[in-house]
């Protein structure tokens, strides 16, 4: 597995809610690939509790947005927003079942569509939300112009 680099950070004024390491309210991803996936574990902070000991449903779908726009950052090298999202939470997950595991990949690409599949695992392995993604993806001319797409290599430790 190897680890994603964030490039985003070195843009001032970058705050993203699910990514950034300096957002102090936010989720602070961090993202590896491996094979065709990207993969992040996250441990659940009280702070995005819903019901008692439960994670807030719409910080899953979040978690899953997340990934799915790294997955086009990565896999598909360029950038683009969510158009549509389905999520099916299929077990509630414990504030107390931390570190999460997030796998995300590339199912299809539909001309400027990309189809994204994540999973939500807990601890155990145990599979607790899914979300099927479309996002609207740029021509790398536009990402880099206008949504400070970087050089795809960006993404990556230099092997210096």
């Amino acid at each position: 597995m190897k680890k994603l680099k964030n490039p985003f950070t070195a843009r001032e004024g970058y705050n993203c809610f699910g990514c950034s390491p300096d957002n102090k309210l936010g989720l602070h991803l961090v993202f590896f690939e491996e094979n065709d996936e990207i993969v992040s574990t996250w441990d659940p902070d009280t702070n995005f509790q819903g019901y008692f000991n439960i994670l807030h449903g719409g910080i899953q779908a979040t978690l899953m947005d997340e990934i799915a726009s790294w997955t086009v950052y990565v896999k598909v090298k360029t950038a683009g927003f969510t158009s549509k999202a389905e999520f099916r939470y299929l077990k509630p997950v414990g504030m107390d079942q931390g570190p999460l595991t997030l796998r995300s990949k590339l199912k299809q690409m539909r001309r400027n569509l990309a189809d994204i599949e994540v999973l939500l695992f807990d601890k155990n392995g145990t599979l607790c939300a899914e979300g099927l993604l479309t996002f609207f993806t740029y021509p790398l001319e536009t990402s880099i112009k206008s949504m400070y797409y970087p050089d795809h290599q960006e993404f990556y430790e230099s092997m210096g």
